[in-house]
């Protein structure tokens, strides 16, 4: 039998994963238990289970025909009356799988009868990887590939998925309140093109757009626990760019930057054209019919709570302040009001990815910088001298060059987690640059690669 997506969605959406607790003092009675594959993911399944008395159901599993195979546990889903949906992630294809719900209660645990399903085989067209290293963090790796927003394991081995028809607009990630994001695209170039926010089942729980109509740029997202969203959107305006070697009514687009409420409502709007000058783009990125002026790429939030944005057509990091949509400083670029200290003379070219690793640390993915060498670098910035300090930079052997896309991520102890966008590598460093674990081989355009800690809740407790 196979469970609707929809039901998975209401249950997941309303029902917290969290640890058992309640002051029931009545043992649970485990009554009907139903296991069905996911519709979305052959790797996944869930557990349906009528219960009473309990504060909060898991599922224990394991492989049916396996004598070794060992028991593991779900996180545990809190009840809603008296059911409960337990998703179960990270299953073998092609299996049979034994399920017995766990009911928790104050004096202990009740263990339900056995259900049973077999996995069903793997979509043909799904991309399949090897990843190897001597000491790998935790968790597992989100990214996108082909039509495929997929999640694998420190062997490589694809532990997750979503298939969208178009695919999910090369961005597939992991956010702070627990769910995926991705921005497919539409045949029609013309539409307004939403993001879409996934829970752990596979099911959309919302679509996001810009305000006022702009479109949506699908280069990064912020889902912010409470449900408020921080984005970049595209703004078009016609500009006579005669007087600096343009055209007379050039189409320029600049990035836009929105922060909605959990329910959509536009909450600040900052707008380039209000801000910058097309004069900061360099002159001979000025004189098509259609000029890509900002190309904003990455958005971060600061510890004090103003936004940090990466302009890659203008080779600068800004930082605005969210209250009254000031520029607080511009870093990088031809309008730089920064000093850079032990660092190449050109410090970074059309950078991507870029991210607030720790206060005044900015860790970015310098594309071009060194013609010859994409590399992660770490900047220490004090906002008051105005100087940016490299402190530490990491690159890929033999050396690779992506001039688009690719990712960095701080990790905890030290590490770094990269992706090299077009040259298809996604390796993780330590403090001093070894490589730790890698994806072999040609990873394919990888252009957002992000470490997670669970299947259960992607993205909570980890940096972005």
């Amino acid at each position: 039998m196979r469970w609707r997506g929809t039901l998975g969605a209401a249950l997941l959406t309303a029902a917290c994963m969290r640890e058992p607790s309640g002051p029931s003092s009545v043992a649970p009675t485990i009554g009907r238990v139903l296991a069905a594959t996911n519709p979305y993911n052959v790797l996944g399944a869930t557990v349906s289970v009528v219960v009473s008395h309990a504060d909060s159901v898991a599922v224990r599993f394991r492989l049916t025909d396996v004598a070794t195979s060992i028991d593991s546990t779900t996180p545990g889903v809190q009840t809603l009356g008296d059911s409960a949906v337990v998703p179960v992630l990270g299953l073998l294809p092609e299996r049979r799988y034994t399920f017995r719900p766990i009911a928790y209660w104050p004096g202990g645990v009740v263990v339900g009868d056995a259900n049973e399903i077999t996995t069903r085989s793997l979509p043909a067209d799904i991309p399949s990887y090897t990843a190897s290293g001597s000491n790998p963090s935790p968790g597992y790796v989100v990214f996108a590939a082909g039509t495929y927003g997929l999640v694998v394991d420190n062997t490589g081995r694809v532990v997750w998925y979503r298939q969208f028809p178009n695919g999910p607009g090369l961005n597939f990630m992991a956010q702070p309140n627990g769910h995926y994001t991705a921005r497919p695209t539409t045949p029609d170039p013309g539409d307004i093109e939403p993001w879409v926010e996934l829970d752990a089942f596979g099911n959309i729980t919302r679509t996001i757009v810009c305000g006022l109509g702009l479109q949506s740029r699908f280069h990064d997202l912020i889902a912010e626990p409470d449900g408020g969203v921080w984005l970049m959107c595209d703004e078009t305006r016609a500009m006579d760019l005669t007087a600096s070697g343009g055209v007379a009514n050039a189409r320029v687009t600049g990035t836009a930057v929105q922060h909605l409420s959990p329910t959509g409502a536009l909450l600040f709007h900052w707008s380039p054209f209000d801000h910058l000058a097309i004069a900061d783009l360099d002159p001979a990125d000025r004189t098509g019919a259609n000029v890509n002026w900002t190309h904003g790429n990455a958005i971060d939030v600061d510890v004090d709570r103003n936004v940090i944005v990466s302009f890659r057509s203008l080779e600068e990091i800004t930082k605005i302040n969210v209250v009254t949509g000031d520029v607080i400083w511009r870093m990088g670029g031809r309008a730089n009001q920064f000093t850079f200290l032990d660092s190449p003379v050109r410090p970074f070219s059309r950078q991507h990815g870029m991210r607030v690793s720790a206060p005044g640390t900015l860790l970015i993915l310098d594309n071009v910088g060194n013609p010859f060498e994409s590399r992660a670098e770490i900047y220490a910035v004090n906002e008051v001298a105005r100087t940016a300090r490299l402190t530490r930079s990491y690159a890929s052997t033999p050396a690779v060059v992506t001039l688009i896309g690719g990712s960095v991520q701080s990790l905890p102890s030290g590490r770094t987690l990269v992706s090299y966008g077009t040259a298809g590598r996604v390796e993780e460093y330590d403090s001093a640059g070894r490589v730790l674990w890698r994806i072999d081989g040609n990873a394919g355009y990888v252009f957002r690669a992000q470490r997670i800690q669970s299947l259960y809740k992607p993205g909570v407790g980890t940096a972005r």
